[in-house]
């Protein structure tokens, strides 16, 4: 989740006005700055970003999370926390948004937290956005560009294969008018985003094919280590998607030493053999032998 969560704060940094438009659906509006989100409590609480804007005559704050599976804690719990904690610490109101970046992420997300107990009531409410979900094409053709590096993530248009949508969503972004250094972080931010559900080396192969600032990218990706970062983000979502199953089958606990030492193995291969098992085994118990004999 870390180099994913990295690029798509690195958008919101770099294109704020566009996030922020896009979350409250308006063009009447300020962006004033984007909020250090490091939150002073006892326990450190980071919220992804925190968008410092000006309604009219009235400040307020855009919050966007971003996830690429299902939370642990629940979502709804988590953005109550988050919600209070940036109306206590900033007295604005807030405008949360959670944006669900892989297709089967959310689906469960019910956009609220409610408590409803002894005569209390406490209602905390806040948007899903899950990106499959959204007209990718319209994005393509209107903006705001600030998210078309979202647009692989996004629904495509019935008849047209994935591989052709990307190539288009590649298209689109390269015809985005900027200078060359930034379209080159541009594209590797689209590229990083789409390895959530392409292969590393369609993606780097169609952005080689369709953008004419091919040297400056691969030498980008080169640079900055971009086929590594791939690899240990598809890692990480080996992990995640290991550790989704046995929470939801046996209630293993991300803190559990059995977690911690699923967390230690580098082989992407392995974890995922060890995540078609984990969905098929009948206990916890048979899952610990068949480790312990893979080892």
């Amino acid at each position: 989740m870390a180099e994913f969560d990295t690029v798509a704060k690195h958008l919101i940094h770099t294109y704020p006005g566009d996030f922020a438009r896009f979350a409250l659906q308006q063009d009447d509006l300020k962006v004033l700055g984007v909020v250090d989100t490091e939150q002073p409590t006892v326990e450190a609480h980071r919220t992804d970003c925190l968008i410092h804007v000006q309604v009219g005559s009235q400040e307020a704050l855009i919050h966007y999370e971003f996830q690429t599976t299902d939370s642990t804690p629940p979502m709804p719990q988590r953005m109550a926390g988050y919600i209070g904690r940036c109306l206590a610490q900033y007295g604005k109101p807030v405008y949360s948004t959670v944006f669900y970046l892989r297709p089967d992420a959310g689906q469960r997300d019910p956009g609220y937290y409610l408590q409803e107990r002894l005569g209390y009531r406490v209602l905390v409410q806040y948007k899903v956005i899950r990106l499959i979900e959204l007209d990718g094409q319209r994005l393509l053709d209107q903006g705001p560009w600030g998210l078309l590096p979202f647009a692989p993530l996004m629904q495509r248009p019935v008849g047209v294969s994935a591989e052709t949508w990307l190539r288009q969503c590649v298209h689109r972004a390269q015809a985005v008018a900027m200078a060359e250094p930034l379209k080159a972080n541009y594209l590797a931010d689209l590229a990083m985003l789409s390895g959530l559900v392409y292969n590393l080396d369609t993606v780097l192969t169609i952005i080689s094919e369709e953008t004419m600032y091919e040297s400056s990218v691969v030498q980008y990706f080169a640079d900055k280590g971009f086929a590594q970062g791939i690899e240990q983000g598809g890692r990480e979502r080996a992990l995640e998607d290991l550790l989704v199953v046995l929470e939801i089958r046996f209630g293993l606990a991300a803190s559990a030493p059995l977690a911690v030492r699923l967390g230690a193995i580098d082989d992407v291969q392995r974890l995922k053999r060890l995540h078609r098992a984990a969905i098929q085994i009948p206990s916890l118990q048979a899952f610990r032998s068949l480790l312990d004999a893979d080892e």
